[in-house]
């Protein structure tokens, strides 16, 4: 009987713990009631201390849930990166349950209040995925060259590399294995699949770059997905200028050089429920080439890009956004070098206009609907500076570009997502599936006249004329969808999986790629996590591969020392044959452990594996009496394999530091797009992709000095150089693909900016030295075996002083 009446006792006290068990249901979001996804929020009683609390993190719709203990008053913190934190906001739970809305400010420069600090970096457990953030702040705060250009400001993610040539890789992929989207919208280039387009530094909010475990709503791109994401406005005006007074430098002279004024302004249009942003940037760049004479040794450019966006609060569920972008770009003598006189140049015109709408309408069940349209056009015109032929010599290049033409390009998308209500069955359980329908456009206009190659002794060994009709029109389709179930198990396990469809009219195929991906937190603890994933991409085919047999084809002649024709003009054509062609596969698989230590430290180590398949290449030539044929083939075959080790650290304000490590392999058997453009015959194309670089370490930091307003920041980046290859004065392959390197890459900018306010306006005046070593950095290299001057360096950015002045706008009255 004692047995019997305990256990009904025990019984008795879990049922009125239950009873009393409460709910508190929230969901997060910006200040004009967009979602804000992935934010940490924890509730604790008034009084107690933080080690007792309650943790949950948002999922794609804003919405978490709490169960806590019982009803009363309590405590409640939320933080994001790139948001003020919410710290200590009471709230009381009167009933079994309770709804809230939190409500998170993006972290401006400028504050309206000075005791909002914001969120620091932290473990994203609504999400198995490998992702990288920065933010806004910390592009314009971390030390750069080229301080008005997305891409080098890129280089501040861990596993970002920027080439000799500018250009920047995302985890060993190509510019165009990466797909770039400006708040949910594609925004690469048509016809190249790489990111082109520019904006102003301070419309950004985030930069979020996923790769390795792709959830199944990415796609397309084997390197992963680069997700810009912009500011809108909100019911204050706000207002700042950056780089309005241009700058003198001291190369080969005092010289005006880059100069890149932004100029932004946003606020509402009707306050608490329609708000604007518009952000225009200008820049003027004077490249100057020190290798070459007075008069001939420089090139200016212009840029303008303006970004306006707006968003209207239709309801308090219903969100409307919208944004036109622009772009132009006038640069006469593009490509000058110390290998390429200006001759040998072109004279470049481009344009963009880009356009996008998308309405997003929640609902209290927690569903969230979206859907979007947006285009995107684009205009190249390539002017070479004469007629003549190209003239290719062992100590560099003569004569004048050989390509002239117009191309353009476009794609209009339909988007739409819905994440459904989540349930319960073994665990929480939220459901997202979405499609996305394109259609990809391109024609050009083109004219090539040809180019020789030239021997040591000056005479000519070959040369490759143009002919056929360079004028052509071609467009595809592509249609995805995807299904995804994030399934939070109890004790602390995430998993997500799901399945991705992917469509295109180029090769005929419907493929279907699963993907899955895990994470574990210790019970009751937010602060360590291991995860890992593993999933199937189906790269989408680039439209320029499938335009090359339409195009205009080339007649190569070959000479002897004496100047006799030793082989007649033989065609070279590019075919797609009748065969069947695959969709390109990779096989990515990642983990990482990722730990919270004392003192706001993040630590991260990480690995990637990708094995690409079936990759589309025109591979080495098939040579017949009658000709050369470059055919269409999956024979392409890419690795990449690399472990990454970070540690962070968010100090006070908006201060903090990061440093890490990357060791990596990337290779491929087709380095090189092959293609009768392609001035050096390539024997074996197996190889190291040229921004390979095994060993990277690389640090950023932006830090209070003791003096008050007063700040350092630095950039410190070393990586071992880039590889090439070595090729003979009859422009053939000498030796393995790319088995040389550059000298390694070394980098250190330090810069100290000071603050003030002055006639009631905020400043930041900062004045550093760009790569303050004086390392030589070359990015061109003379190549050729037969040249005196083989493997003679040229290029690299030198030791610059720079001088930055910010506008922020008026002092805010309190």
């Amino acid at each position: 009987m004692w047995g019997l009446g305990a256990f009904a006792a025990l019984v008795a006290i879990s049922i009125s713990a239950a009873h009393a068990e409460v709910l508190l249901n929230g969901r997060v979001t910006d200040e004009n009631n967009a979602a804000v996804s992935g934010a940490k929020v924890t509730v604790m009683a008034r009084g107690a201390s933080e080690a007792a609390a309650q943790e949950a993190t948002s999922d794609g719709t804003g919405a978490f849930r709490l169960r806590l203990p019982s009803p009363g008053d309590y405590r409640l913190n939320a933080q994001r990166e790139g948001f003020f934190q919410v710290k200590d906001r009471p709230v009381t739970v009167a009933g079994a349950e309770q709804d809230v809305t939190i409500v998170l400010q993006p972290a401006n420069e400028v504050h309206d209040s000075t005791d909002v600090v914001a969120s620091p970096p932290g473990i994203d457990s609504s999400t198995t995925n490998s992702e990288h953030t920065i933010t806004g702040n910390q592009i314009i705060e971390v030390p750069y060259p080229s301080n008005h250009n997305l891409t080098s400001a890129l280089r501040i993610l861990p596993n970002a590399i920027q080439d000799r040539s500018g250009a920047i890789h995302i985890d060993g992929g190509g510019q165009d294995q990466v797909m770039y989207t400006l708040n949910g919208f594609n925004i690469s280039d048509p016809l190249t699949g790489q990111l082109t387009s520019r904006l102003s530094l301070d419309s950004i909010r985030t930069v979020d770059v996923t790769s390795g475990r792709l959830a199944p709503e990415f796609g397309k791109d084997s390197a992963g997905t680069m997700a810009l994401r912009t500011t809108t406005g909100d019911d204050k005006l706000r207002y700042s200028a950056t780089n309005f007074i241009p700058g003198i430098s001291e190369q080969k002279g005092l010289v005006l050089k880059d100069w890149s004024p932004r100029f932004n302004v946003s606020g509402p249009i009707s306050k608490s429920r329609a708000w604007y942003s518009d952000s225009l940037q200008v820049e003027y760049i004077k490249n100057i080439v020190p290798d070459l004479p007075k008069g001939q040794d420089r090139a200016n450019s212009w840029r303008f890009a303006n970004l306006l966006s707006s968003q209207v609060s239709l309801t308090p569920s219903n969100v409307l956004s919208m944004g036109f972008l622009m772009n132009y770009w006038y640069a006469p003598k593009t490509g000058l070098g110390a290998l390429t006189p200006p001759s040998t140049t072109l004279d470049q015109r481009q344009r963009q206009w880009f356009y996008y709408l998308r309405d997003q309408i929640y609902f209290h069940n927690g569903a969230l609907i979206e859907f979007g349209y947006a285009g995107n056009e684009t205009f190249a015109r390539q002017i070479p500076q004469g007629g003549g032929l190209l003239l290719i010599t062992p100590d560099g290049q003569q004569g004048n570009a050989y390509v002239d033409g117009v191309r353009k390009g476009g794609r209009q998308q339909a988007i739409g997502n819905t994440f459904l209500p989540a349930f319960h069955w073994l665990g929480r359980h939220q459901i997202k599936t979405g499609v996305d329908f394109d259609r990809v456009t391109y024609s050009q206009n083109i004219s090539r006249t040809g180019y020789e190659n030239f021997r040591i002794d000056n005479t000519v060994y070959s040369q490759v004329l143009f002919a056929g009709s360079g004028v052509l029109g071609k467009s595809t389709y592509e249609a995805s969808s995807y299904i995804q179930d994030s399934w939070n198990i109890p004790h602390h396990v995430l998993l997500e999986f799901g399945l991705r469809q992917d469509w295109n009219q180029l090769l005929g195929n419907s493929n279907v790629a699963p993907r899955a991906g895990i994470a574990w937190s210790p019970r009751g603890s937010s602060s360590f996590r291991v995860s890992g994933g593993y999933g199937i991409i189906y790269e989408m085919p680039s439209l320029r591969l499938f335009t090359r047999p339409a195009d205009q084809y080339a007649l190569t002649t070959i000479y002897d020392p004496a100047g006799n024709v030793a082989s007649p003009p033989l065609p070279t054509f590019t075919v797609i044959g009748p065969w069947h062609l695959s969709t390109p596969r990779y096989r990515n698989f990642s983990a990482a452990v990722e730990k919270e230590l004392p003192a706001r430290i993040l630590a991260r180590v990480g690995y990637l594996n990708k094995r690409g398949s079936n990759g589309l290449t025109y591979g080495t030539p098939d040579i017949t009496v009658s000709g050369s044929f470059y055919a269409l083939t999956n024979s392409r075959r890419d690795s990449y394999e690399s472990v990454e080790f970070t540690i962070r650290q968010s100090l006070r304000d908006r201060f903090e530091w990061l440093a890490s490590y990357v060791r990596s392999r990337a290779l491929s058997n087709s380095v090189i797009d092959l293609t009768s453009d392609y001035p050096v015959l390539i024997t074996n194309n197996s190889g190291r992709m040229p921004w390979d670089s095994p060993n990277r370490f690389m640090s950023w930091a932006y830090l209070p000095l003791p003096r008050k307003n007063w700040a350092v920041a630095y950039l410190f980046e070393y990586h071992d150089g880039f590889p090439f290859t070595i090729q003979n004065d009859e422009g053939r392959q000498v030796g393995a693909l790319d088995a040389r390197r550059l000298p390694s890459f070394l980098e250190l900018d330090l810069h100290i900016e000071r603050r003030l306010q002055f006639r009631g306006y905020n400043w930041a005046l900062r004045a550093g030295v760009n790569n303050i070593t004086g390392h030589g950095n070359p990015n061109e290299v003379n190549s050729n075996v037969a040249s005196p001057h083989f493997l003679a360096y040229y290029g690299g950015q030198g030791r610059t002083v720079n001088f930055r002045i910010r506008w922020l706008g008026k002092v805010e009255s309190h």
